[in-house]
């Protein structure tokens, strides 16, 4: 249509540079700049589209050999009531009701998930969910075929992330980027081992948002897990490829893909890459991941809490009891109890930081470490007073 008007403009301005010279002159000159402008931007446009494919396909190259597939295997006899993740491919899986004691002896694999080599000698990043079974051996096998037994190294409690080893040597790292700095809109590619079956699939798309809060369940809706500040994109994230890296332009780690929507098409989510460097900063601090605690059972205050509890704020932690007869408000001889927290404390801020559903107390703790003090801004009836708190393991 663009082109069937300027095709109609140009003959129009025929016409009147026959019946006045200058006048189409004039006319004329403007077309040609008009034209010139046009195909100048249609270049431009081209030339964009081909440095993006160009800057994906060598992503895709410099990226491939740095992600690894993760096989799940584990004896017949020990294959029960096996989790049903999002992310995780189940094989055709035997009878567990088998009395040959050969077959229930037998390796079977189970399930598949993604990983990524961080460090020369062996260490990989991949999702807690993926190597969660305690009765199970993992394996890691290279995008040249290449098969390594790995050993769990840490998981972490809050998180759905985990560090694995395997004996190897001359590996090429992914380096990670600053998940800080990107932007909603960015091209980011995502490549993992997709439905368990088909590695280093290679997909590519946009940053579609930041900050998000989701919660994650597996297929079931039985395992449920509550994820913050995660990045949203529409790069095609399939199930196998949990606990595959999110990248940037520069081929740089900005996440690790760790859930899709299940009741949508093209989105999925990835932990951001600052807290996975936090978490591998604390493992090769302290040999494990340590999480801090207070010692409270708590929940967030909206505006359906507030109003079954005649509350006076809007925001904050209130502390309760669990919902299991027997489960404590406040955890013996933890860090609240030594600290003199009460069941029906409310706790505003932490810190100076104000806690929302968005920043639950939950997450604005683990901004901390073991051993770190604390000041608690509470609610206790209708006074506000500060306690400090030195935080435990």
């Amino acid at each position: 249509m663009r082109k069937l008007g300027l095709i109609v403009f140009s003959c129009g301005t025929v016409l009147l540079a026959c019946c006045a010279g200058l006048f189409g002159g004039i006319v004329g000159a403007r077309l040609s700049n008009a034209t010139v402008n046009t195909l100048t931007g249609g270049i431009v446009n081209q030339l964009q589209v081909t440095n993006q494919e160009e800057a994906v396909i060598d992503v895709a190259n410099k990226s491939s050999n740095s992600v690894v597939s993760i096989v799940v295997s584990q004896h017949v006899s020990d294959i029960e009531n096996l989790r049903s993740d999002p992310f995780l491919r189940y094989f055709g899986l035997p009878d567990n009701n088998t009395d040959n004691s050969t077959d229930a002896d037998k390796l079977q694999e189970v399930a598949a998930g993604t990983g990524f080599i961080i460090s020369e000698d062996g260490m990989i990043i991949t999702n807690r969910h993926v190597v969660d079974e305690e009765k199970a051996e993992y394996t890691v096998v290279l995008n040249d075929g290449q098969k390594y037994a790995a050993t769990v190294l840490a998981k972490d409690t809050l998180l759905d992330i985990a560090f694995l080893k395997i004996e190897a040597n001359n590996l090429i790292p992914l380096n990670f980027g600053d998940s800080s700095q990107i932007k909603v809109g960015q091209t980011v590619v995502a490549i993992g081992n997709a439905l368990g079956e088909f590695s280093n699939t290679v997909s590519s798309g946009i940053v579609s948002g930041l900050g998000r809060n989701i919660t994650a369940t597996d297929r079931l809706g039985g395992s449920a897990e509550q994820l913050y500040d995660v990045i949203q994109t529409d790069a095609s994230i399939n199930s196998g490829n949990s606990g595959g890296p999110l990248l940037d332009l520069s081929g740089n780690v900005v996440g690790v893909n760790v859930a899709v929507a299940s009741d949508a098409n093209g989105i999925g989510f990835a932990i951001p890459s600052n807290v996975v460097v936090e978490l591998l900063q604390r493992l090769n601090t302290d040999g494990k991941i340590l999480r801090p605690k207070l010692g409270v059972r708590f929940r967030m205050i909206d505006e359906d809490l507030k109003k079954s509890n005649n509350l006076t704020v809007d925001t904050g932690a209130l502390i309760v009891k669990g919902s299991l007869a027997g489960d404590p408000a406040i955890v013996p001889d933890s860090a609240a109890q030594k600290a003199g927290l009460k069941e029906g404390d409310i706790i505003l801020e932490v810190d100076g930081e104000k806690l929302t559903e968005n920043r639950p107390l939950n997450v604005v703790i683990q901004g901390y470490r073991v051993g770190d003090e604390v000041t608690l801004k509470l609610l206790r009836a209708t006074e506000e007073i500060e306690v400090k708190v030195i935080l435990q393991e």
